[in-house]
């Protein structure tokens, strides 16, 4: 086989695997993360997250992301999040009670030291060039939250 033959095949067999992996993978829209005070989260401290312009009128699924290490106090958290549609003003809100610790102790999210979670949020009609805002705040009695680092968003299509 020529050289020439020999990269032609390689480009076809580089691009059906690149195509073939992208396909398996969720369309993520957006994914990001924010860091909350080294001292703790404060109640009043509200993240926020402003998404879009939305490129495509699709059913679009939610995860909030958390992030925490040892010094969380807590089995579980409590969080608020508004989420509102910037275009039409539509506002919704909903309170997440989140499973971080079992009863022996042991965290549920993955990792070693410190602990990532994916906690579902809900599912929601966006339409091409609409913006969304989500913001997130705790929700616990004690006013500073020790052990949570990062707080985030992530929104993909749904199909």
């Amino acid at each position: 086989m020529s050289g020439r033959a020999c990269i032609l095949k390689g480009t076809v067999v580089l691009l059906t695997m690149v195509w073939l992996l992208s396909a398996c993978r969720p369309r993520t829209v957006y994914y990001q993360y924010k860091h909350t005070q080294p001292s703790g989260w404060e109640k009043n401290d509200t993240l926020s997250f402003v998404i879009g312009p939305i490129t495509a009128s699709d059913n679009y699924k939610q995860e909030i992301g958390l992030r925490i290490n040892g010094a969380y106090p807590f089995m579980s958290l409590q969080l608020i999040v508004e989420q509102q549609l910037l275009t039409s003003g539509k506002l919704r809100a909903d309170t997440l009670t989140c499973s971080l610790i079992d009863l022996q102790g042991t965290p549920l999210g993955d990792g070693v030291s410190h602990y990532q979670y994916l906690l579902p949020l809900n599912s929601l009609m966006l339409h091409q060039k609409e913006r969304l805002r989500v913001a997130i705040r705790h929700n616990m009695k004690r006013e500073i939250l020790p052990g949570i680092t990062d707080v985030g968003i992530r929104l993909t299509r749904a199909h």
